[in-house]
């Protein structure tokens, strides 16, 4: 019978992203509030330049979407099944350049730098075995994003973005019990909020990020140890996903 570890977050990495997520809600509504209140707006020119730069850092969790197949191993009539069962702590750093296209409308580019890792547990469901295996990728990413904004309420802008971010992990090891691609891409959905203080602009942003391709390398010629051919095998497919929080500064 299939069993399944319960996936469970880093406690403190959960806090602070819940509270982080609920600061950006709490602003959202807040921008909505104060918009029947005139008040003097910071930086009122800001927005009409044509190029905007900034730089931007936060926090990442990384997952891997696995399709088991129900493999078995004929050597050993083991039946392996493979999961992510925790979230691990991650960094994220970028910079940021955005294109004004028009009033509600902007282009962005934005560089990243992802550091982040996923566990992945493999239970043997004869014997009840279990086996593990840490993830480690460390994500260069070039989103190319559409930005839509609200008209400016006093000091506060929600927005949306979509776009297209083609990725390389630079820490993709091989003879692992799993090997996952090195290229990929991920279609990104992002909400967020421009504030504008007296010297700086704060965008607080919670962006989604899904793999848009099998991350798994299923041609395991690399490996040394044949037997674990058979965590691989077990699979049909894997896909990355990462959410992020992350806070810009222009």
């Amino acid at each position: 019978m299939l069993r399944w570890h319960n996936k469970s977050a880093l406690p403190c990495v959960i806090y602070a992203m819940k509270r982080a997520l609920t600061l950006l809600v709490l602003v959202l509504v807040a921008a909505t509030a104060s918009a029947q209140e005139p008040r003097i707006q910071n930086r009122p020119y800001l927005d009409n330049r044509q190029l905007h730069y900034g730089f931007f850092v936060g926090l990442n969790m990384m997952d891997l979407d696995l399709k088991n197949n129900g493999y078995i191993d004929p050597a050993s009539g083991q039946q392996w099944y493979s999961e992510v069962d925790n979230y691990q702590p991650g960094f994220t750093v970028g910079v940021l350049g955005e294109l004004r296209l028009t009033k509600t409308l902007s282009f962005r580019v934005q560089p990243t730098l992802h550091f982040g890792q996923k566990h992945v547990v493999f239970h043997e469901q004869l014997s009840g075995r279990d086996s593990t295996q840490n993830i480690k990728s460390t994500y260069i990413t070039l989103p190319l994003l559409l930005k839509v904004a609200a008209p400016r309420h006093n000091n506060f802008r929600p927005y949306v973005s979509l776009g297209a971010a083609p990725a390389i992990d630079l820490t993709a090891r091989k003879h692992n019990a799993l090997l996952t691609e090195r290229l990929d891409c991920f279609l990104e959905i992002a909400l967020g909020c421009d504030i504008y203080l007296p010297y700086f602009k704060l965008i607080p942003e919670l962006k989604f990020c899904f793999g848009l391709r099998d991350a798994i390398v299923h041609d395991r010629s690399d490996l040394i140890d044949q037997t674990l051919l058979k965590f691989t095998n077990g699979l049909d497919r894997g896909r990355a996903s990462m959410i992020v929080l992350s806070f810009y500064f222009e």
